[in-house]
């Protein structure tokens, strides 16, 4: 029997609620009734005939109480961010007098202005989702049809949720050769390093979050490494890469900037390590390209020829893909793929690369591998002007090269990022808990109540490995009353990888995993025995 039916399961989604709960909760704009601008306005018999009904309790009124112009009118704005794309409107209405008010809300973004109506002051709540993410500006009038005066006040908002914008792979640290730091030297055991993100490299000011690859090498000892925001707290204890000793090892994280423009690196080990940080894209609360995730497909197997000749790619060689155009990818406007590359059987050390065609291979790398071992990574690289990528091994010696594709950016995706503090969302080292058995998967139901969103940005881990195998992610067939009632059919297992192990091992890989129609995610253990499973969220994608 599956472990679909692990408590922490359920328990999956009240955390992921917590994380995007925590990802808005500082993202208020006020402005105060003071700032309420006033005008004498012409109010036509025709507009207060619209009102009759309501102007009952101002007609009923002692008329002799009425303030010449209400020089009470007014209204304060309060606008809280509930999503990626949307805001909760608060604003309290003022008035001197009872009186005839209609109240306009401009949200200033082209939809149809609001209109609603009172006779005093008053509490408004409202609720308004934006197509596009950026800055927009909130504007309420409020004015008094028998005074015939108006009051004006506006707020100046930005949306929580962050588009990508892909970048070249560029180098933003390296502690062998000092790049990005202070010196050229290790970090110290249980030590941290600070790396400027916003305003290096080339990269845009105010950086909301940055997609990295991360490489560990030249490792005293085995740990991890953990990576968030510059001025956040300290957390849960979550992990980016896992190491042991003189291993060089690769991983894709997507990690929030820091007010600062910064981003910090801990190293979880009693020894040395040295950091090698490379750009690949970042993220900002403005229009740029939102994101579209797809069900796992294999575009590359040099084993079957699928993408490219059949045969291992020969070392020091590069093959093209086109990528746009297919396996539900759009012919145009994609700016980015979001992809999952495995080299397996290389016959000697080396690493491999992925760039947008048109340009030379960058110096860069986006996994390294060892003779004979099979390792993954999740890379999200741009798309060339002709809907091309390239793939370069770097080895002198040839090896296989896999390509599963799992989503793409574009103008005309309508998700947006909400990046939020590290989470552990599930391990299966807890206490009554059990490792995920061999063929066997794990459902978590972590947005069964949230249709909006798109995509769940993972590190997936396995640890505590009895054999080889790999590790496969992808969205469940199934909805939540179906395991509630015990009436769910076995999905299928994908034919795609996430991360592969061999015995005795831990190993770690990005996931940006499609909650597909239901709101669940399935983790298949692909190998023959147990083994220990982990699963850290960094962010969603978010389509309200």
């Amino acid at each position: 029997m599956a472990l679909a039916a692990d408590p922490a399961a359920k328990d999956a989604s009240a955390k992921i609620g917590s994380a995007k709960a925590e990802s808005t909760q500082t993202d208020t704009f006020t402005s105060p009734a003071e700032r309420s601008v006033r005008k004498a306005v012409p109010v036509s018999p025709a507009e207060r005939s619209k009102t009759a009904e309501l102007g009952k309790a101002s007609a009923a009124a002692d008329t002799t109480s009425l303030v010449e112009e209400n020089p009470g009118l007014g209204v304060e704005l309060t606008a809280s961010a509930i999503s990626a794309h949307g805001f909760l409107l608060k604003f309290h209405v003022t008035t001197s007098v009872v009186s005839s008010i209609r109240i306009d809300i401009n949200w200033g973004d082209g939809s149809e202005i609001e209109t609603e109506y009172t006779t005093d002051s008053k509490f408004l709540d409202l609720k308004h989702i934006y197509a596009e993410v950026g800055t927009h500006t909130i504007t309420v009038t409020v004015t008094d049809l028998n005074n015939e005066v108006s009051a004006t006040n506006s707020l100046d908002v930005t949306t929580r949720g962050s588009e990508f914008t892909p970048y070249a792979p560029t180098r933003l640290l390296d502690t062998r050769d000092g790049t990005g730091a202070s010196s050229a030297r290790a970090v110290e055991p249980n030590s941290l390093i600070h790396v400027k993100v916003g305003g290096n490299g080339g990269l845009p000011a105010g950086v909301s979050a940055v997609a990295l690859n991360l490489t560990v090498t030249n490792a005293a000892g085995p740990g991890h490494i953990s990576s968030n925001a510059s001025d956040a707290e300290e957390g849960e204890n979550t992990s980016n890469v896992n190491f042991v000793a003189g291993q060089t090892v690769p991983n894709l994280a997507i990690v929030p900037v820091g007010a600062d423009g910064y981003i910090t690196l801990v190293n979880h080990s009693y020894g040395k390590v040295d950091l090698i940080a490379d750009v690949t894209g970042y993220f900002t609360r403005s229009a740029a390209a939102g994101y579209t995730s797809l069900d796992p497909t294999r575009v590359v197997d040099s084993r079957q020829g699928l993408g490219t000749a059949k045969g291992q790619v020969a070392g020091q060689s590069t093959f093209g893909l086109q990528i746009a155009g297919r396996s539900g990818i759009p012919g145009k406007g994609v700016t980015a793929v979001a992809l999952n590359v495995t080299v397996t059987d290389p016959k000697a050390a080396g690493h491999l690369t992925v760039f947008p065609s048109g340009q030379q291979a960058p110096t860069t790398s986006n996994l390294n591998f060892t003779a004979g071992l099979t390792v993954a990574n999740s890379v999200i690289v741009p798309v060339g002007p002709d809907g091309r990528i390239e793939l370069r091994n770097g080895s002198w010696s040839p090896a296989d090269v896999i390509v599963d594709v799992v989503g793409y950016y574009s103008a005309d995706s309508e998700s947006a990022f909400l990046s939020s503090y590290p989470r552990r969302l599930y391990d299966s080292r807890e206490r009554l808990r059990k490792p995920l058995a061999g063929q066997d998967y794990l459902h978590l139901a972590v947005s069964a109540d949230r249709p909006s969103i798109e995509a769940y940005v993972l590190n997936t881990t396995v640890t505590n490995t009895q054999d080889d195998g790999h590790l496969s992610v992808a969205p469940d067939p199934n909805t939540g009353a179906q395991y509630d009632n015990g009436t769910q059919v076995r999905p299928t297992p994908p034919s795609s990888s996430n991360l592969n192990w061999t015995k005795g091992t831990t190993v770690a890989n990005l996931a940006q995993a499609s909650t597909g129609r239901n709101g669940i995610i399935d983790f298949w253990n692909r190998g023959w025995k147990p083994t220990d499973l982990v699963v850290d969220v960094q962010g969603l994608y978010d389509t309200r």
